[in-house]
């Protein structure tokens, strides 16, 4: 396993620089790589590292949700709050609905079939949309808007909102006694529980950072390692309370920010540097989870309810900018914005076969639906990667010096002073 992670380490550092040279993110070449090594195509990765994929892949994303966290103000949450809301939930509401409509007649599924590969397909994947919105907020693109802290925050409700329903479906689907009410009361409660949680978490390292003040890479190990116990818990606290362990880690960041702007930059900067080794394994490990053959399978019907459930998506999306200070190319922006799917799908993609085959139900269906989830992944992650990037880079503004570059200064003077070991928070 040892040669398998230093081989995805020297080649994912390779494909980023040659993606990066030609301006295309990096990252696609990354998820590239991951295809071309795993077990699908090459076949190179070592089977123990395919073993803890999962595990890596969600400190991962751990990681870089943190590093969101640590960019969300008070301020520029209260302007787009409402915009936030809508986003959350009206996209991803209308392609559920548009894949139920037409995928009966383009892939012969049922409508709850339909439905439960709608909640799939709906889900934005935060492995992709997350750490190019943190570069925009780095280069102070769209930030006076708030366009970039738009996007991470209504992609995060909206996972949330998609992966509830989506249990639901699955439930009623395989003959479960599921309340459909309760269901739907559990996303309000989900994200309330989560960013409640994350709060007093954050508060609780507040109070310990000034109590003992620890060098600030040992904050991060502490804080990095407290959000991996909320994902397990989200994990205990199935079926009994409603929990959403990825708000709860972006809410630890925000009350840092909130309450003590010099942790939060120490912390941030530290995180900057972990995300350049979990953006490779992320990446890779992701692509690795992409059966090539299975997406095939899918062939043009599938694309065709992809493409149909995306229209509606943006649709969705237009509507919900209706009546911002936007203009149509930002709004454009947000909608490519909500194109890229990887991460959820590439998790949950192949439940419902699973699901289907334990009660004893004809598992045809769900080799359908995970085939549309792959071929999603396929179509969607490197296109609107790209897109994202190379609209973004046109249509969003950069801020003027102001806040923004406050910040950063104040990062790299933090960055700085560590590094010549002044004070009790000398590097480690």
């Amino acid at each position: 396993m040892a040669l398998t992670l230093a081989e995805l380490i020297i080649l994912g550092l390779l494909a980023d620089w040659l993606f990066r040279r030609f301006r295309w993110p990096g990252l696609i070449g990354m998820l590239l790589l991951g295809v071309g090594l795993g077990p699908f195509v090459g076949n190179i990765m070592d089977p123990a590292m395919l073993n803890i994929s999962g595990d890596v892949r969600v400190i991962a994303l751990i990681v870089i949700l943190l590093r969101a966290g640590f960019e969300l103000s008070k301020d520029t949450l209260a302007r787009i709050g409402r915009m936030a809301l809508l986003l959350s939930f009206i996209p991803a509401t209308l392609e559920l609905l548009a894949v139920a409509l037409v995928a009966p007649f383009l892939l012969g599924l049922t409508v709850l079939e339909s439905a439960i590969l709608g909640a799939i397909l709906g889900a934005v994947s935060p492995a992709v949309v997350v750490p190019q919105m943190i570069r925009f907020i780095e280069r102070r693109q769209g930030v006076e808007k708030g366009i970039p802290t738009l996007v991470l925050a209504a992609s995060s409700v909206d996972d949330v909102y998609v992966i509830v329903l989506y249990s639901a479906l699955v439930g009623m689907y395989v003959g479960q006694s599921v309340n459909v009410v309760w269901q739907l009361a559990g996303i309000p409660l989900a994200i309330v529980s989560g960013t409640l949680a994350g709060l007093l978490l954050g508060l609780a390292f507040l109070w310990l950072f000034r109590r003992f003040n620890p060098r600030a890479t040992k904050r991060v190990l502490m804080i990095l390692g407290a959000s991996i116990i909320l994902v397990r818990i989200e994990h205990w606290c199935e079926g009994v309370v409603p929990f959403a362990a990825l708000l709860a880690v972006m809410a630890i960041g925000f009350v840092i920010l909130e309450k003590e702007e010099r942790f939060a930059h120490e912390i941030s900067a530290r995180l900057g540097k972990i995300w350049v080794l979990a953006e490779i394994l992320l990446f890779t490990l992701v692509g690795a989870q992409v059966n090539i053959h299975v997406a095939w399978q899918a062939g043009l019907a599938g694309a065709a309810v992809i493409l149909l459930g995306l229209v509606a998506r943006g649709v969705g999306t237009w509507l919900c900018l209706l009546g911002s200070d936007l203009t149509p190319g930002e709004r454009w922006f947000v909608v490519v914005a909500y194109i890229p799917k990887a991460t959820v799908q590439a998790a949950i993609g192949g439940a419902p076969l699973l699901a289907m085959k334990a009660a004893g139900m004809d598992s045809g269906p769900g080799d359908v639906i995970l085939a549309v989830a792959v071929l999603s992944i396929v179509l969607t992650a490197p296109t609107g990667a790209w897109a994202i990037e190379r609209l973004g880079n046109r249509v969003l503004a950069v801020a003027p010096e102001g806040e923004n570059s406050a910040a950063q200064a104040a990062r790299d003077s933090d960055a700085d002073y560590e590094l010549l070991g002044n004070g009790e928070d000398s590097p480690v």
